[in-house]
């Protein structure tokens, strides 16, 4: 094989020093390229995780808003909303319920009763027992509020919950007469949570229960009222994470 002359090698040593570096250089406009959109990318995240942090803000003001407007008229129940919101959610965690958008399920939760807000005064102060065409009457607020809510853009997975939460797995509930899994499971944990806030609370007609009796008889109503599944899911919920929210939300 000829040996190639010493200036022939010198010249093809430079030339791949001269390839090497500008494949450096080209490597080098890469990589700063990527950071740069890497940089881009991170501050574009930022920007819309500061937006849609504000537009949650902005919905749960409206939520809270449209909650303290239907509880300004039913004022002795108190905090109910936010409470039976509190215990609901502990609930739901405790049996793995997940929805699409997780705000809509404490949404629905914190406006189940907002169709109250078309129920006349005469009947929802009535400190006696209702007729039957009053209590007709009043058994028509969650389809009222589902008509209310559904409206809502942001608020429309929360319909299930405002228009089932009065359902009862035996089928005896109202509207629908829903029963067993047929009933949206989010409006299954709510009544669990929503009969846990009635009985700890005073009311005109009675005082409250305690936690331990309270527990009772939502386990007694398992099969008929309740979900056994929802039911077997509070039960495992220690006493002091309800005993908190009751402490903090009055």
């Amino acid at each position: 094989m000829p040996v190639r002359p010493e200036s022939e090698l010198q010249q093809e040593i430079e030339r791949l020093r001269t390839e090497l570096a500008r494949q450096q250089r080209e490597s080098a406009d890469k990589e700063r390229q990527l950071e740069r959109y890497a940089a881009d990318l991170s501050e574009t995240f930022k920007q819309e995780r500061a937006r849609s942090q504000q537009l949650h803000s902005s919905y749960m003001a409206t939520v809270r808003a449209l909650s303290n407007a239907v509880e300004a008229r039913d004022a002795y129940t108190g905090k109910h909303a936010e409470r039976v919101t509190a215990y609901g959610m502990e609930v739901s965690e405790a049996i793995g319920l997940q929805l699409p958008d997780g705000h809509a399920l404490e949404f629905g939760f914190l406006l189940h009763d907002i169709g109250k807000v078309a129920i006349p005064d005469a009947i929802l102060y009535k400190p006696g027992k209702l007729t039957d065409e009053e209590h007709e009457l009043m058994a028509q607020h969650p389809l009222i509020g589902s008509e209310i809510v559904r409206e809502i853009d942001f608020l429309g997975d929360a319909t299930t919950v405002v228009r089932s939460h009065h359902e009862r797995w035996d089928g005896t509930g109202y509207p629908d007469g829903l029963a067993g899994e047929e009933i949206p499971l989010a409006a299954r944990v709510f009544a669990v949570a929503d009969v846990l806030d009635a009985l700890t609370t005073d009311r005109p007609y009675r005082p409250a229960s305690t936690l331990a009796a309270a527990r009772e008889m939502i386990v007694q109503g398992s099969g008929s009222q309740f979900d056994p599944r929802v039911v077997e899911a509070f039960i495992t919920i220690p006493d002091d994470a309800f005993e908190r929210i009751a402490r903090d939300v009055k």
